[in-house]
């Protein structure tokens, strides 16, 4: 695998069984994501992308299949390893931000260092500087409850950029906010996109974001294939 290769999947298949009945939900997902290039996952409701996702981010397993994070293969390393791959190589972004509502912005924002063991005080400056780059440096001290949803998005992408990971992963991240929201978090994402060569894999509906992105991707009956 190239160096410059930060996410790879080959083959990728995945199957549920529901109600007696076996359903391929990805039928052989094939993907090369390299270092700092930006790609959006398309496609109709419940076609798989957000299970292609999770399998990327080694947070689910797949039946078959092989996925790649930084040289490293997923299916050979333990439950353990792969916490602590994710935590050093990956950022996730969901609809809803999963911020802990009793912590600060900059206290969840510090979390994943924290889980890394990393002193606080440190955790905290870190946290503390990316706040101040998503445009939070006056809102850290505010719990979820007071923020506005583009800003608990904003605060969301913070925890994922944190840790300086490879890749972030962003499953539908301006999904729940409006339509002038929703671009100004998405012009946020493409500036750190650039700004830190980090790799995006954004899960999206809305097809007018999609085409700002480098690379689209549609998928359509548990295949991958270009738009």
């Amino acid at each position: 695998m190239s160096d410059n290769l930060v996410v790879k999947c080959d083959d990728l298949k995945q199957s549920y069984h529901q109600g007696g009945l076996n359903v391929d939900v990805l039928q052989g997902v094939n993907l090369e994501v390299e270092q700092g290039s930006c790609i959006a996952i398309t496609g109709a409701s419940g076609s798989g992308k957000s299970t292609l996702l999770h399998l990327l981010g080694g947070l689910d397993e797949p039946t078959s299949g092989e996925v790649v994070i930084a040289g490293e293969s997923l299916s050979t390393m333990s439950e353990e390893s792969r916490g602590i791959l994710r935590n050093k190589a990956l950022g996730f972004v969901y609809q809803f931000h999963h911020l802990l509502p009793e912590f600060t912005a900059l206290e969840n924002v510090a979390m994943p260092l924290l889980v890394r063991k990393m002193d606080s005080n440190e955790a905290k400056s870190k946290a503390n500087n990316i706040l101040d780059k998503v445009g939070l440096g006056k809102r850290m001290e505010h719990k979820p409850g007071e923020l506005s949803g583009g800003e608990r998005q904003r605060a969301a992408i913070a925890r994922a950029l944190v840790t300086e990971p490879r890749c972030i992963l962003a499953d539908e991240p301006t999904g729940n906010l409006d339509e002038q929201t929703a671009a100004q978090v998405f012009d946020l994402m493409i500036e750190l996109n650039q700004q830190y060569s980090v790799s995006l894999i954004m899960v999206t509906h809305n097809m007018a974001l999609a085409g700002r992105m480098d690379t689209v991707k549609k998928l359509h009956e548990g295949v991958l294939m270009p738009v």
